[in-house]
């Protein structure tokens, strides 16, 4: 069941491990069909992430060389072309088999991890796994697409299913309670930014490590305390001060989070921007009876919370810029630059 759909779409097209040279805007790429069980979504504006950086130049693979890169995606070998893009807001214009008609023209958000396609211990990732939202449009399994009643644009809502996905599954996994002390670093970024908001939306006490030059605007998204990110952080906090750690960052600096952390506390992470190796002090870890958090694969019950906040008002978006998708080369560079504070989008025709 469909309205009248073109054949043809544009999308920008991921056509090996590299640079912004291996992005390649088409006009000429087939509309995908829903399968039974999925929908056809229009895709509205898509949000931009780090992970699409991560898996453009093979980030994620332990291969020194890109041309040979074999692992390069969340689960593995990556399948080129691939249409990257984790981040969808649109309208549903086409249903597979077993679709309720109703749904034709929901508004909807998709959650980045597919759930729905979970195959035991593997998890289906938008923009990786399968084709994602950098096209004017992308099938989905109608399970993993949530209808939203929002008054904020396309490209507002695009910022959320990625980054505020990740940042609630992180708080969750971690069991983040009201009147607990949260660190957030990275926490002008986009997973960053989200936890500082959905922290504070638990009633914890945030405190919040970014660029000096950015604490106000963390400030504002609901950070009890701010950190310039070039103090040291045992100089700015009490060893066994904190209780929840929640790290995007990594890097030479990451052994003073477990000084920081209490006796029994827990640390959750799901990036590493300043680079994934670091220096673990056992004993740290065991004599402080210490809990690790790995956070990539999600729940559909994180996604499906998280669009209950965003219905009712309960965390904003932070849109700092948006470009059209034949754009998206430069709108990966900027976010490379990491000049601005929140989410970047694209905008297809």
């Amino acid at each position: 069941m469909s309205t009248a759909l073109p054949a043809t779409m544009a999308a920008v097209l991921l056509t090996g491990h590299g640079g912004t040279d291996k992005l390649e805007y088409r006009e000429d790429v087939p509309v995908p069909r829903p399968a039974a069980g999925e929908v056809l979504i229009r895709v509205g504006a898509a949000g931009i992430n780090n992970t699409d950086l991560n898996t453009r130049i093979g980030w994620y693979s332990q291969q020194a060389q890109a041309d040979a890169i074999e692992d390069g995606a969340w689960s593995g070998a990556l399948t080129f072309p691939r249409i990257q893009g984790a981040d969808v807001c649109g309208r549903i214009v086409a249903l597979g088999a077993g679709v309720a008609a109703t749904r034709l023209g929901e508004r909807v958000l998709v959650q980045s991890c597919l759930c729905s396609l979970r195959d035991g211990a593997q998890d289906v990732w938008l923009g990786s796994e399968r084709d994602g939202g950098f096209a004017q449009f992308v099938a989905v399994p109608a399970a993993d697409a949530y209808a939203i009643n929002s008054a904020l644009s396309d490209a507002e809502l695009a910022s959320f299913p990625c980054a505020y996905g990740t940042a609630e599954n992180l708080l969750t996994r971690a069991g983040a309670v009201r009147g607990e002390r949260v660190l957030v670093t990275g926490a002008s970024g986009g997973v960053g930014s989200a936890a500082v908001q959905l922290a504070a939306r638990r009633g914890a006490e945030v405190v919040a490590v970014a660029a000096a030059a950015k604490l106000d605007d963390v400030r504002t998204l609901g950070a009890v305390h701010v950190i310039a990110r070039e103090v040291p952080l045992r100089d700015a906090l009490a060893d066994n001060s904190i209780d929840v750690v929640i790290d995007v960052v990594g890097g030479a600096d990451w052994p003073a989070l477990l000084d920081v952390l209490r006796p029994r506390g827990r640390y959750a992470v799901s990036g590493a921007i300043a680079g994934p190796h670091v220096m673990l002090d056992l004993r740290k870890l065991y004599l402080k009876d210490l809990t690790f958090f790995g956070c990539t694969a999600q729940e559909s019950s994180v996604f499906a919370a998280l669009v209950g906040h965003i219905a009712r008002g309960e965390v904003k978006p932070l849109l700092a810029r948006t470009y059209a998708l034949r754009d998206l080369a430069q709108a990966q560079d900027d976010f490379a630059a990491k000049r601005h504070v929140g989410k970047l989008a694209v905008l297809p025709p």
